[in-house]
């Protein structure tokens, strides 16, 4: 039998809804203020709450941040999983593109949240292991798109052998992570995923900063071409007609 939930109390539910409320007000004070200008106090007095009640929800301006980043990176990736999956399977330059495309939709539509996640380091906060599983999310769908490629005959990665080579401190430090993270992808291929994903983020990055006024006015297409040449560069097979 499927297990029954006991039915929340008023007071369960009044804390569910004030704990909404403090994330709704704070997500307004972070697009106003940027993440080192979050207070509590403020906060608070948005809410018309004393200081002391909303400590009792969040006990301090970090522990406050990390639920706002992992709620940011939560729906980032729901966002990046949604417009993936909608994609044939077999198609893995359409499975890339639509990946990097709502990326980039979703931080278009969220400057600030995605200043949040992969903008300049918030002074003094350090991030808690809570925020790693929500962060890999849209990690993840990047690379079971490489995974899937290496079992692709028309792909590079499925044609390429392992004799690659890499300067000594950059093997180091990637042969570790083929099994811990990257699924058994050879070093070379984890080498040319990482250049090609915080490509991504600097193609975004720029754009949201204003970088590319004046220089780039027809940034869909261009982002597009760029994300079919990262593709490509990675060892995709070539998109469909």
């Amino acid at each position: 039998m499927p297990t029954v939930s006991a039915p929340r109390t008023a007071r369960a539910l009044a804390r569910v809804e004030l704990t909404a409320s403090i994330k709704q007000v704070a997500g307004r004070h972070l697009a106003e203020h940027g993440a080192a200008g979050l207070s509590l106090r403020a906060v608070a007095r948005d809410l018309g709450m004393a200081s002391s009640a909303v400590y009792r929800y969040f006990a301090s301006r970090d522990e406050l941040l990390t639920a706002l980043i992992i709620e940011a990176y939560d729906d980032l990736g729901a966002s990046v999983e949604t417009a993936e999956a909608q994609v044939d399977r077999t198609d893995l330059a359409r499975r890339w593109l639509e990946t990097g495309r709502a990326i980039r939709q979703w931080a278009l539509a969220h400057p600030q949240r995605y200043g949040l996640l992969y903008g300049a380091p918030v002074p003094g906060y350090k991030a808690p292991e809570d925020t790693i599983g929500p962060a890999q999310r849209t990690t993840d769908v990047f690379l079971a798109i490489l995974r899937d490629a290496t079992k692709d005959p028309t792909s590079a990665l499925a044609k390429e052998s392992d004799n690659h080579t890499s300067p000594d401190g950059v093997a180091a430090d990637l042969t570790p992570l083929a099994d811990d993270y990257f699924g058994g992808l050879p070093p070379h291929v984890i080498a040319r995923s990482i250049v090609a994903w915080t490509s991504v983020f600097g193609l975004i990055s720029f754009e949201l900063n204003g970088q590319f006024q004046n220089i780039i006015e027809h940034r869909d297409a261009f982002f597009d071409h760029a994300i079919v040449g990262l593709g490509r560069s990675v060892g995709l097979p070539p998109a469909r007609a």
